[in-house]
């Protein structure tokens, strides 16, 4: 049989190179399974099941070959949110809306939009995520009882300082122990999954030392139930989809961005290049089935798709191979997981925030002291302080106002004239002075895009032209990329005053798309096709031609030669640039 795509190659060897790895990273995901599904409000079994279901499909259906889906520590606060504000129920409602979000994102080849949200915007929220992570974690650590769940940072605070007085010795031990041995592990037994080992001696150790003294998943959330997940239908109303949709949209877009990341940190650890619409799809496929089966939104995971590639993964098979092992796993061994103590999940998703904070990119951003650093700031504080929403929201909305800032900044009008000491007399803006300019013919170069952000500076830079005395205005917008509506409208409206007041204006270089706009809004023809050139040679000779020379023969500010020389000699270069 051979084998296509992304099973390219595939050999006996391959598949034996799959199999480990898709072991290694199944065991890895378990843990992470069960801290993420917790974190998030809900029962640990849930975590499990979206690693089995979510964690197959995305490998069956995704565009990446290493790719390896589940829950992961993004999602925490959002999933935490809407478990919250509208409940589980209305989770799994939420998750399966973004699904079908995420297939049409796939299917309308949207994948490329993602990667166009700002970089300041990415590293704010996901710092932001880092630290609600964190600071969720500290009562586990501590083992306080009685703390209420809150939505928003600070009231979560406040009520892990008012438990402060229940802390428990013994979860601070229990956590220090797999803490110690998440920072071990990596150094001794580099090949060893180190939330694994954290587990596993921690839970040893509580129960031997101090057995009954911690709370366990158990204790806290009743056993784990072993088997295959059952089929858990949602029910799907109108309201409940007008009341969800909002949550449904962030996590699309969150999950279409985690994955998407995840993807490219894969095609650059291998060489490969993903397929980010097929991916897209896969990642929605993935979140239409699981809520079925009671599993939380899944996406892809940076970490988890590392640890895969790192273990020598060659295709799909790795991950859809994750999933069976979680499977059997949750068959065989679900009792014993009951028994993990809350305090040994805390440290393991402290580490994961450590690690997903972006404190190296985000300090060199702050280093920078620019727009980017209000951006990246304002949208942290927002995340930690309120929503993620609210956050991604205003700091879009602050990039693309700092954006058309900088456009609008860009644009500029500078009165020019040849340069006769230069080759083919360029020309260029310094050759204009009081002493040196022409009284007839004035040359204009308009630079950057002419649009909404820039309409203010070219209005002002308008009004300037009308107010001067030539009979002719060339006007060279050769480096005029882009010109929208608003554009158009402001340069129509110059080109009708300068008329007005019996200037006759000629065009040079003007480039395809603002051709294409002037010609659909009649502005061309105002202007008339036998005052457009390509080339500026040919727009000089023209404008040369239509002054009166008997009014310069006494003129003492020469701007390209005398005018005497001018209706003697032959017509300027045509290569005049």
């Amino acid at each position: 049989m051979k084998w296509t795509g992304r099973f390219s190659g595939y050999s006996a060897d391959a598949f034996r190179k799959d199999l480990i790895s898709g072991c290694i990273v199944g065991i890895v995901a378990i843990p992470l399974g069960m801290a993420f599904s917790i974190a998030s409000g809900v029962k640990p079994e849930y975590g499990l099941y979206t690693t089995i279901i979510a964690g197959i499909l995305i490998s069956l259906f995704g565009g990446s070959r290493f790719q390896i889906g589940g829950p992961t520590g993004a999602f925490i606060p959002i999933l935490l949110a809407i478990v919250l504000q509208y409940g589980y129920e209305n989770l799994l409602i939420a998750g399966f809306l973004a699904g079908i979000i995420l297939v049409l994102m796939g299917v309308f080849r949207l994948g490329a939009l993602i990667k166009f949200i700002p970089r300041p915007v990415t590293i704010g929220f996901t710092a932001g995520i880092a630290v609600t992570i964190f600071s969720g974690q500290i009562s586990n650590f501590l083992g306080l009882t009685g703390v209420g769940r809150h939505e928003y940072f600070l009231p979560n605070m406040a009520e892990i300082i008012k438990r402060l007085p229940t802390l428990n010795i013994y979860s601070i031990l229990t956590a220090c122990i797999c803490m110690a041995a998440l920072v071990l592990t990596p150094k001794y037994l580099p090949k060893v999954p180190a939330s694994l080992i954290g587990i596993i001696v921690s839970t040893l150790s509580a129960a031997w030392l101090f057995p009954g003294q911690v709370t366990t998943i158990g204790s806290a959330y009743g056993a784990i139930p072993g088997g295959l997940p059952g089929f858990h239908p949602i029910s799907l109303t109108w309201d409940r989809i007008v009341l969800m949709i909002q949550p449904a949209l962030i996590i699309a877009m969150l999950g279409g961005i985690e994955s998407l990341l995840s993807a490219v940190v894969a095609d650059g650890m291998t060489g490969t290049r993903h397929n980010s619409n097929r991916e897209l799809i896969g990642q929605g496929i993935a979140n239409i089935v699981t809520p079925l089966f009671g599993g939380i939104p899944a996406t892809g995971a940076i970490a988890r798709t590392a640890t895969n590639i790192k273990s020598g993964a060659t295709s799909p098979f790795s991950g859809i191979i994750h999933g069976i092992i979680v499977l059997f796993v949750v068959v065989l061994f679900a009792p014993y997981a009951s028994r993990i103590p809350l305090a040994s999940m805390a440290p393991i998703l402290m580490l994961v925030a450590w690690n997903m904070s972006e404190r190296k990119s985000f300090a060199h951003m702050l280093k920078t002291r620019s727009g980017d650093s209000i951006i990246l700031v304002v949208t942290f504080l927002l995340t930690v302080f309120t929503t993620l929403t609210t956050a991604v929201e205003v700091g879009l909305i602050l990039a693309v106002l700092l954006f058309v800032k900088r456009m609008s900044e860009t644009l500029t009008v500078d009165k020019v004239l040849p340069d006769p000491s230069s080759a083919n007399e360029k020309i260029k803006a310094h050759m204009v002075t009081e002493d040196h300019d022409c009284p007839q013919i004035g040359i204009f170069n308009v630079e950057g895009p002419l649009f909404f952000g820039a309409s203010q500076a070219f209005e002002d830079s308008g009004l300037q032209l009308t107010g001067r005395h030539q009979k002719v205005v060339m006007l060279r917008i050769g480096k005029v990329p882009f010109m929208d509506t608003t554009g158009e409208a402001n340069f129509t409206r110059l080109i009708k005053r300068l008329h007005h007041k019996a200037v006759t204006v000629i065009v040079s270089g003007i480039q395809p798309q603002p051709r294409a706009l002037l010609s659909k809004t009649g502005t061309l023809d105002i202007i008339g096709e036998n005052r457009i050139f390509e080339q500026t040679g040919d727009a000089l000779n023209a404008a040369i031609n239509l002054i009166q020379v008997d009014k310069c023969s006494g003129c003492k500010h020469f701007a390209f030669r005398e005018c005497t020389e001018l209706s003697r000699k032959a017509p300027l270069h045509q290569n005049i640039s």
